[in-house]
């Protein structure tokens, strides 16, 4: 094994260790997930202070160490400053960055997760504060497809119909499906031979979409956003942000910390 190795990754967590070192937690493109010491990253004026802090990325020169890895050397690629200019890109940033650490793998190349990660970090930090949560809603989603468990959006978890929204009637509704896996077809009129019927189809719901929210839904599988998407209302983002958090939080199988304040930043 090798005592000395490079690395590129993004600072995810740290927390203080000894009398002026830090530890953190990196994900990087080539070894995946890592810990490792930055010497000297309290002191006042280290050239570390900058450089291990959370959501910077580095150009890493590490030290294999007996215990704990060592950072020899580190050159800032690039800081993500603006996520602190407001609770909502911070919070939302810790949301991605909770949800990238619950899938990085250890020892092995993770770069899809690291630069979808980044990707989605660019967004929130240039994104206008009443676009944010659409953002995270789109990482969100983008790194549930890394996982391998992205929602079925677009058409019928249980009769494989494509679903479309009906914005002329108001009370259409969709329904979604966390333990089926995608959104639910509420509509029979379609073939009798791939219906089901009405008592086992609304047992299987655990959230129902309007159709506004149905279309932020279904755009979250683009690459892009589109401008009438972000111009969805506040309130239709926030149900789908709720329902990615149950989603997400059924299949890792644990909490997300950071959502708790989602509420609290939006409204």
């Amino acid at each position: 094994m090798p005592k000395e190795y490079q690395a590129t990754g993004i600072n995810l967590k740290g927390m203080p260790l000894g009398e002026s070192d830090r530890l953190l937690t990196i994900l990087t493109r080539e070894h995946g997930l890592i810990r490792a010491v930055a010497g000297g990253a309290r002191k006042h004026r280290s050239a570390m202070a900058g450089r291990s802090g959370l959501f910077v990325v580095n150009d890493l020169h590490i030290s294999v160490g007996r215990n704990m890895d060592r950072i020899k050397n580190a050159e800032m690629l690039q800081s993500f400053v603006g996520l602190g200019k407001t609770l909502g890109k911070l919070t939302a940033a810790q949301y991605l960055s909770e949800l990238a650490l619950m899938q990085a793998l250890s020892a092995q190349p993770q770069e899809e997760l690291f630069l979808v990660l980044v990707e989605h970090l660019n967004r929130i930090q240039n994104a206008d504060n009443q676009n944010v949560l659409a953002y995270l809603a789109h990482g969100i989603y983008h790194l549930l497809a890394i996982a391998g468990f992205a929602p079925q959006v677009h058409s019928c978890c249980v009769t494989q119909r494509p679903v479309i929204a009906n914005l002329e009637t108001q009370t259409w509704k969709a329904g979604f499906s966390i333990v089926g896996g995608g959104v639910i077809d509420l509509e029979n009129d379609g073939n009798p031979n791939e219906a089901i019927g009405s008592e086992a189809m609304y047992s299987r719901v655990s959230h129902y979409l309007t159709a506004p929210e149905l279309i932020a839904v279904q755009e979250l599988a683009q690459t892009d956003l589109a401008d009438n998407i972000l111009e969805s209302h506040a309130t239709d983002w926030l149900v789908v942000e709720r329902l990615l958090r149950a989603y997400a939080q059924y299949h890792f199988d644990r909490p997300i910390q950071s959502s708790a304040l989602i509420d609290n930043c939006f409204f």
